[in-house]
C-alpha cells in the first residue's frame, strides 16, 4: 500500500504564516502537522512508501524536512510544477499525478496534509481492504450543521455505502462530513482518468470526485469517532494547538 499526502495547497487563509512556508509543516504542539500523519502511517504494516505531493514553491522545503525525518518508510517528494494558487492542479489533479507516476499500480491511502485526527488508521484500513474493489472514505460527525456547510456532507446507508454527497451545502441535512482521507484499491484507480477526461468535472476539490465516484460506482464510508480538525485558517490552527497543549 502506497500513501499519498496532499501538500500542494498555498494556504492563503493562513497568510502571512504560510506565504513562504507549507501549511503541513506548521507545528502543532511543537511538531509539524504532517508528522502526526506519518506516525499513524508507520504503524500500518502494509505501508510501503509515502509520496508527499507539493508544489514548486515548497518542494525544496519538504525535501530538507524529509532528509532529517526519522522514519523507516521511504519518503518521496513529488513536485506538481505549480508556483501560484492560480496554477494549482487541485487535490484531484495531484492524486492523478501520483497515480500516473506509480503507473496505477498498488492500493493507495490518500491523506490531506492539513488534517489532524486522533484515531489510529488500522481499523479504517482493515475495513477498506475488506471492501476489495470499492473506494472507502473517512467520515466524521462534527455535531454542528452550520459548520458542516464548509465541507462535503455525506449520507450513508445501513451497509455504510455513500448514498448522497453534497459539497458545501447551504442547508446541510446532517453534520456527517467527509474527511480528506481516502482508500483507493488498485482496481479503482482508473476511474480518475475517466473523471478528468470529462472537461466538465473539477480537478480542484477532492469532494467533487468522491461525489462523482459515489454516483457512478460504490463508495463506502468509515466513521471516525475522536478528535478531527481540518486546519484551514488561523482560528482552527490556534484551536488545535490549544486542544493538544492540555489547556482544555
Amino acid at each position: 500500500m502506497k500513501v499519498i499526502i496532499l501538500a500542494a495547497g498555498y494556504a492563503t487563509r493562513l497568510y502571512p504564516r504560510t506565504k513562504n512556508f507549507p501549511k503541513p509543516l506548521l507545528e502543532v504542539n511543537r511538531k509539524p502537522i504532517i508528522e502526526y500523519l506519518i506516525e499513524k502511517v508507520e504503524l500500518i504494516p502494509a505501508a510501503s512508501k509515502v509520496i508527499v505531493v507539493t508544489n514548486a514553491r515548497f518542494a525544496d522545503i519538504f525535501r530538507r524536512w524529509a532528509e532529517k525525518l526519522d522514519t523507516h518508510l521511504p519518503i518521496e517528494v513529488l513536485n506538481d510544477g505549480t508556483r501560484t494558487p492560480e496554477q494549482r492542479l487541485g487535490a484531484v489533479g495531484d492524486m492523478s499525478l501520483a497515480f500516473r507516476k506509480e503507473s496505477y499500480r498498488g492500493d493507495f491511502l490518500v491523506l490531506g496534509g492539513d488534517n489532524f485526527f486522533q484515531d489510529p488508521l488500522d481499523a479504517f484500513i482493515g475495513s477498506a481492504r475488506r471492501r476489495k474493489n470499492a473506494a472507502t472514505i473517512g467520515v466524521f460527525d462534527i455535531k454542528c450543521r452550520k459548520e458542516a456547510s464548509r465541507f462535503g456532507v455525506v449520507k450513508l446507508d445501513a451497509r455504510h455505502r455513500v448514498v448522497d454527497f453534497t459539497e458545501k451545502p447551504s442547508a446541510p441535512r446532517s453534520s456527517l462530513i467527509a474527511m480528506c482521507l481516502y482508500y483507493f484499491p488498485q482496481q479503482s484507480l482508473g476511474r480518475i482518468r475517466e473523471y478528468l477526461a470529462d472537461g466538465r468535472n473539477s480537478s480542484d476539490a477532492a469532494g467533487a470526485y468522491i461525489k462523482w465516484l459515489a454516483r457512478t460506482s460504490t463508495v463506502y464510508g468509515y466513521r471516525f469517532g475522536h478528535l478531527w480538525v481540518d486546519i484551514g485558517n488561523k482560528q482552527t490552527y490556534d484551536r488545535i494547538n490549544e486542544l493538544t497543549s492540555g489547556k482544555e
